[in-house]
């Protein structure tokens, strides 16, 4: 499909006036022509199209058209249908009243050619340049960003269906991709074991029989991957994703010694959640948890404008797998608006997104002013009325000193790390002052040893104290208040958009307008 730019015409009169004559009292997609104009051109989609074959549907009405669909859940032939069917669509896309549509493939080939062109991300962005040059949305101010969880688009499978269904994927893929080589090699018990999906009924339900069917099946998987690697087999099986998925998940599940039985790894010896695949089907799924919720898919990100008496626009869309931290995501929500010159003043978060460093380099970097309660003091210290907790004591940065309140000064200042590898200062007092002290049993429990305590880098550490100080003013609860607001943006997404479950699979295919 090639494409051959075109102006946009106006609504066609016909089209005007019945549309007209049908919604007497406007209509939003025909006040967003009239007000916005057209929303995206041919041009912005050049570059995913060849300039030879076959003219293709006009790029800005399949791009319009795949927000709408999105925006009122509509499968692809639903959307095709609302374009050939429904009046203030066809205004929108300023076509005739008899304009016939298009097949609803088209619309899968057109996301498909975004994701390739790794331009999934322009729909919202030039958007949003229109909803600038029209002066709905502006730098600078207040926005407001909140996550919730998106279910895959595969069945949650236990650790036996997950090898299972991996070596059946595995199995009917390359069966697929190279049947003569296959029908050879396969073993008639293959086909008695994975010709039907290992749904949990029909599982042992003792531990170790369970056992034993998860090493049958490792076996079973370790001898296709060492017939598909050996010289004999086509190099290009190697490429086909079932295969490597199958390598990467008898990797995580199973011991292979060079001599002697195959092992199932204990759950103890698995890899970390972030790396763990959890079904074949959608390698990208993670095995995430909030509190008592806990989900196998992914997590997004909204990030919308809250000035008051402004429209609410938002700005930034981000997903991630499940297992990745709110915290992890500021810098790349703050990056994305930096390039589109959409900077808040001021970006209202919770307690997930906001940390020392965070809070650093947000006002260094893009002076963004992070706003959102930090994690409390939950030392022993802070809890009790009368302990001396960190911000009793006066630190001395240039000297590497530091002062408890009984006039001590520390012995010991030794940069290091956490087990996070986060920098931190490891400060230590005295034993002979800590001993003696009449204050000891306000700073320390321990029997013997001296107050021992840790500090981020300075300025860390003072934006730390600095953010504790102010969550506490009357000022900070009021602005902190706005960020409620993003709750009735998720609940939209969620309830009109169906933004809970995927809809197609993989991370890339998460929609970001």
């Amino acid at each position: 499909m090639s494409l051959h730019s075109k102006a946009i015409e106006p609504v066609p009169e016909e089209t005007a006036r019945i549309a007209r004559a049908a919604f007497p009292k406007g209509n939003v997609y025909l006040r967003l022509r009239d007000e916005i104009g057209s929303l995206y051109t041919d041009e912005a989609f050049a570059d995913l199209f060849p300039v030879h074959g076959q003219p293709a549907e006009a790029p800005w009405r399949l791009a319009v058209i795949t927000v709408l669909q999105f925006a009122e859940s509509l499968s692809d032939r639903q959307a095709a249908d609302a374009v050939r069917a429904r009046l203030d669509w066809k205004y929108l896309l300023g076509l005739p009243v008899d304009d016939a549509g298009f097949d609803a493939s088209v619309l899968c080939e057109f996301r498909a050619r975004l994701l390739a062109g790794g331009a999934e991300h322009r729909l919202l962005d030039l958007l949003l340049e229109r909803f600038y040059d029209h002066k709905l949305l502006k730098a600078r101010g207040r926005q407001r960003t909140d996550s919730t969880h998106v279910l895959s688009a595969v069945r949650a499978l236990n650790r036996l269906q997950c090898v299972g269904e991996t070596m059946r994927h595995a199995l009917n893929s390359v069966a697929v991709a190279a049947p003569e080589w296959l029908r050879p090699r396969i073993r008639s018990e293959w086909i008695e074991r994975y010709d039907h999906q290992l749904d949990e009924y029909r599982l042992p339900k003792k531990e170790a029989e369970r056992a034993a069917l998860a090493e049958l099946i490792g076996a079973d998987g370790f001898e296709l991957l060492a017939a598909i690697y050996t010289p004999e087999a086509p190099s290009w099986l190697w490429e086909v994703p079932a295969v490597e998925t199958l390598r990467r998940v008898w990797l995580q599940q199973y011991y292979a010694p060079d001599a002697g039985p195959i092992r199932w790894r204990s759950s103890a010896d698995l890899p970390p959640a972030h790396l763990l695949i959890n079904s074949p089907y959608d390698p990208d799924a993670r095995y995430g948890g909030k509190r008592d919720l806990t989900w196998v898919g992914y997590k997004v990100h909204l990030t919308e404008t809250c000035d008051p008496d402004e429209l609410h626009v938002v700005t930034h869309v981000e997903t991630t797998p499940a297992t990745t931290h709110d915290g992890q995501v500021v810098e790349a929500i703050h990056a994305d608006l930096a390039r589109k010159e959409l900077l808040p003043r001021e970006h209202i978060v919770d307690t997930a997104y906001v940390d020392s460093d965070l809070l650093v380099s947000s006002h260094a970097e893009y002076d963004v002013d992070l706003l959102g309660p930090v994690m409390a003091d939950t030392s022993w210290q802070s809890r009790q009325a009368n302990g001396f907790q960190l911000a009793a004591f006066t630190v001395d940065w240039a000297a590497h000193k530091v002062m408890c309140p009984e006039g001590h000064t520390s012995v010991k200042w030794c940069p290091t790390h956490d087990r996070h590898g986060n920098d931190v200062i490891h400060i230590e007092f005295a034993t002979a002052d800590c001993r003696a002290c009449p204050s000891r049993s306000q700073c320390t429990r321990a029997a013997k040893e001296p107050r021992e305590m840790g500090l981020r880098p300075q300025a860390q550490q003072e934006a730390l104290w600095a953010a504790r100080q102010r969550q506490t003013t009357a000022s900070f609860k009021q602005e902190y208040a706005r960020r409620a607001g993003v709750e009735g943006t998720l609940s939209q997404a969620i309830h009109v958009c169906e933004l809970r479950r995927a809809k197609y699979i993989g991370l890339a295919t998460i929609p970001v307008t």
